[in-house]
Formats: structure tokens, sequence, C-alpha cells
């Protein structure tokens, strides 16, 4: 299995002054495509910072409605296709390793430091490459997309 990944939290004392609530380290958890950690989600928008619960082990599946997930994922060399659809935004950093995210008619090739901006696009992701790829995701609830007044609604 993968390396850890540190993980640190923020939050207040009981006099309002910031500290470190969580400073640990975290590993994947196996499972395909290579292993997947949810580090923090949030509930409802705008974000509520009050409190020191750590968020990471609430049930969640891809995305939270009306909230936030942030996983890191890895996908290892040859890993299976699993084209799907989200209703969210994700905001994904490449974080090691390279990868190819292919579309309804395209590939594109993705590589450590790259960011991409995913809205709601049909999508699948292809390590071709010898090493794993680790990818940094924050997925952000959002409405189905609309096209020619048709949703697309989640898949996969």
């Amino acid at each position: 299995m993968a390396s850890a990944v540190r993980r640190i939290v923020t939050g207040h004392d009981a006099n309002g002054r910031a500290r470190v609530e969580i400073d640990e380290a975290m590993t994947l958890e196996p499972g395909p495509p290579g292993g997947r950690r949810v580090f923090w989600t949030t509930e409802g928008f705008p974000v509520d910072n009050t409190g020191n619960d750590d968020s990471s082990d609430r049930e969640t599946g891809l995305t939270l409605p009306n909230g936030t997930v942030f996983r890191i994922v890895q996908f290892d060399p040859g890993n299976s296709p699993r084209r799907h659809r989200t209703s969210s935004v994700d905001y994904a950093v490449v974080m090691s390793g390279e990868i190819d995210m292919e579309l309804d008619d395209e590939v594109v090739h993705l590589q450590a430091g790259d960011v991409l901006v995913q809205r709601g696009t049909v999508h699948n992701w292809m390590n071709r490459g010898a090493e794993p790829c680790r990818i940094a995701f924050v997925l952000i609830d959002a409405e189905p997309v609309a096209v020619g007044g048709k949703l697309l609604e989640a898949e996969g």
C-alpha cells in the first residue's frame, strides 16, 4: 500500500486562538482503483467552522449532498476502467505520477503538478504508466448539468 499522507487540521482553543487540532499520518484505505481515503468533509453552505469534530469519518459516497468531500485517490498502473459522472464540481491536483482522463471524445494526459476542474462531465481515469498516480480531489455538490433542456444525471 502507498505511503502515508500527513493531515493537519487547524481549529481554535477556548480563547479563540488558532491551534493545530489534528496532526497525524493517514494511510490510504485498500480498494479500487489502488487506494483512497477521505480527509475531510463539510455539510451546508456557507460551511460552519465551529467545533472540533473530525469529519473525515462522515458517511459519504463520491459526493456529499449540499456539502464537500476532500479525498486522495491512488490509481495503480493498469487500473480497471470506471466511467462515471458526478453532480459536482471537482477540483483535482495530481500529486504524483501520470494519468489519462478519458472524456466522451478526447483523452487528456495529466502529470504531477497539473490541476483540473471537472464540471459534471462523464469521465474515466486510466493509469497506463508503470508507477501509481495519486490525485487530491475536492468535490463540491452541484446541480446536475442541463444541456438543451435535458438534465445529465450522475451515473456510474
